[in-house]
């Protein structure tokens, strides 16, 4: 075999290979989203709330709402435009003793939040997942600081959330 015959033959190995190479790579994306193309923006309707605690549906939906914003993956839209919608429910919190000092009383507790969340396509009217996660959030004994172990549950809950949706399914 002649010289150029052998060049020729190694170009066309190499042409395909990188060809093979492009081609299997195309249908990834480096942003790390896995969303569907034609998902761009999302609805976040108020969560439920089937707890007695007052306004924590108002703190979750206001926190998602302000984590997909700054993710910018997803556009907020409301309920008639969008492409998708994430629906919540907070089922239950519970408050339980964490850690005991040596007179056997509880120093701490442990606020946990347990919500039901489903991430719908409505062009395509297909529910892409419904999940329910539980949370945690730890406060000493005093009222006040139970507002900051449901502050550190939100946060936990929402990063959930906000994961799930634009990356994890």
């Amino acid at each position: 075999m002649n010289e150029s015959v052998k060049t020729l033959i190694s170009a066309m190995i190499l042409l395909s290979i990188v060809s093979f190479l492009l081609w299997s790579c195309g249908p990834y994306s480096f942003s790390g989203s896995t969303l569907p193309s034609h998902i761009r923006t999302v609805a976040v309707p108020l969560f439920e709330d089937r707890t007695a605690e007052f306004g924590i549906d108002q703190k979750l939906t206001d926190r998602l709402i302000e984590a997909i914003t700054s993710d910018n993956t997803l556009k907020i839209g409301n309920q008639r435009n969008a492409d998708s919608i994430l629906n919540g429910t907070i089922e239950l919190i519970r408050d339980t003793a964490g850690e005991y000092n040596q007179g056997e009383v509880a120093s701490d507790f442990r606020v946990t939040i347990t919500v039901r969340v489903s991430f719908e396509d409505i062009q395509k009217q297909e529910v892409l997942w419904d999940e329910t996660w539980m949370q945690f959030g730890v406060y000493d004994n005093v009222e006040t600081d139970r507002d900051r172990g449901i502050d550190e549950a939100l946060d936990k809950l929402t990063s959930d959330i906000l994961n799930r949706t634009v990356s994890g399914w």
